[in-house]
């Protein structure tokens, strides 16, 4: 196996990120950019964007913003682009013509109709499938018959019927292909463009990338850019693919484990540098312990020694813990403020606007210690706003019948009716004695306020919540409450 080193010399690392705007970023995507982000801000190296637009026809309109704010909103600043590899195609073109000078590629003619046809034949005989090399060998004057009935040829490089192709990635060690098993793959469509397997070996050689970090499931592209790189005269790259990230059932992940567009992670809730944290851990660790880390320390310990040979497991139970400790981290004000886009999207429509974030301020410790998202703040706040509590009266009893109710909490707003200090320490005075006088337990008693006051069985500390709600508003939600009993 090669040897990993743990540093790379200064001034060498030349790294990119090279997304396709056919989607919006996912998971996987943006934890390739985030590995060679970090390699290359530990190494003093230099990361570039490249957006690769070349598939014309499965662009999405917006994607490519899309990519680009996620990359800021984590924090992956580049140093060098964005560039459009669709802004490139002079480059592509005069690739294509020096191989087709060479004869290392060569025009093909064949129609979708007959290359479906020999997909067909080929599974029916249980062969892999691939180009069968029709037009590899045309003669001069069929490749002018061709050319005179205007059909717009694609170029397939004309790969190596026998021997291997074999190179070292930085990860795995040696990888040996048997060029047996390789097709005569098209590196220029017929519209013009080129396909990936040329123009990212065309761009990272004019990019000076120096390595290649990127998901495996180019492992098996690799042997294909090896013999571009050799065909073209140049020196390759070092390559890392980096492990698969799998769902908790071990299966590749989709929708159902949780794996949605990363933007939409940043609209559930998620703060980056929590999202940074867990995505760093997705295939790479400090140790087998440490899981909080700041961006200064992944930076600093950053090496592909550190990164895993196996599938990396997603589980979005950790990203919620996760997230909880870096939303408890945040002090007030910037809880304060980051909360706040969140409230108003998502608050009832009826609350007025512009929210009093002074008012804010004074529940949101409360509700800072249970939140696990940003997103999760209106829901678990939403009571303190609302005028009228909706919920059903049920809820109430919980363990004691309907008289026991109602007589708890005409007592309750008896005792409080002329409290002159309402601090949460001064009713839990009051409230703690009233409980073993009506003869309830006090988990009972408090059970029965907490939805009386909040509308819900499950709410911030009791006592708390009633301090920044109010007199005026408990009283009326306690009478509101015996209504409910009563009807």
């Amino acid at each position: 196996m090669l040897e990993v080193e743990s540093a790379v010399p200064e001034a060498v690392v030349r790294v990119r990120f090279a997304p396709s705007p056919t989607g919006y970023p996912h998971l996987g995507n943006i934890r390739t950019a985030l590995f060679n982000w970090a390699f290359a801000r530990h190494n003093n190296g230099v990361f570039i964007l490249r957006i690769e637009d070349t598939d014309v026809a499965r662009l999405v309109e917006g994607a490519a913003d899309v990519i680009l704010d996620s990359l800021r909103w984590l924090g992956l600043d580049w140093d060098e682009g964005p560039y459009f590899q669709s802004q490139r195609l002079e480059l592509y073109h005069k690739a294509v013509d020096q191989l087709l000078k060479q004869e290392l590629a060569y025009r093909c003619y064949c129609s979708p109709q007959r290359l479906e046809s020999m997909r067909q034949e080929q599974m029916k005989r249980k062969q892999p499938p691939g180009y069968d090399r029709h037009c590899r060998n045309l003669t001069r004057e069929q490749k002018a018959e061709m050319e005179a009935s205007g059909i717009i040829p694609v170029v397939r490089f004309m790969s190596p019927l026998e021997g291997q192709t074999f190179f070292n990635d930085l990860l795995r060690g040696q990888i040996i292909f048997e060029n047996s098993t390789l097709d005569d793959f098209v590196i220029l469509k017929s519209d013009g463009y080129p396909t990936y397997h040329l123009a990212n070996i065309v761009d990272d050689h004019e990019m000076a990338i120096s390595h290649v970090l990127r998901a495996d499931e180019w492992l098996s592209s690799a042997p294909r850019h090896v013999l571009l790189y050799q065909a073209m005269g140049w020196q390759p790259p070092l390559f890392a693919h980096l492990p698969m990230i799998l769902g908790t059932d071990r299966s590749k992940l989709g929708k159902r484990h949780g794996a949605t567009a990363i933007n939409e992670y940043q609209e559930q809730g998620y703060l980056p540098e929590a999202m940074f944290n867990f995505l760093v851990l997705l295939g790479w660790a400090l140790d087998d312990k440490t899981e909080i880390l700041t961006r200064d320390e992944i930076v600093k310990h950053f090496s592909l020694e550190r990164i895993s040979k196996t599938a990396a497991v997603f589980n979005k139970d950790k990203l919620d813990w996760m997230n909880g400790v870096y939303l408890r981290g945040l002090g007030l004000e910037e809880f304060v403020q980051r909360a706040m886009p969140f409230l108003g999207r998502d608050l009832p429509v009826e609350i007025s606007r512009p929210l009093d974030t002074g008012y804010i301020s004074q529940f949101m410790p409360l509700v800072q210690e249970r939140a696990r998202t940003l997103a999760e703040v209106p829901q678990l706040s939403d009571f303190f706003f609302v005028e009228e509590l909706e919920y059903d009266a049920d809820l109430l009893l919980g363990k004691i019948d309907k008289a026991e109710a109602v007589k708890g909490l005409q007592a309750s707003i008896a005792r409080v009716d002329g409290l002159q200090d309402w601090t949460a320490t001064s009713l839990e005075t009051v409230f703690r004695p009233l409980a073993e006088e009506l003869g309830l337990k006090t988990g009972v008693f408090f059970g029965l306020l907490r939805v009386a006051v909040t509308g819900r069985t499950a709410a911030p500390p009791l006592f708390q919540t009633m301090e920044v709600l109010g007199r005026e508003r408990c009283i009326k939600r306690l009478k509101s409450a015996i209504d409910k009993l009563e009807r």
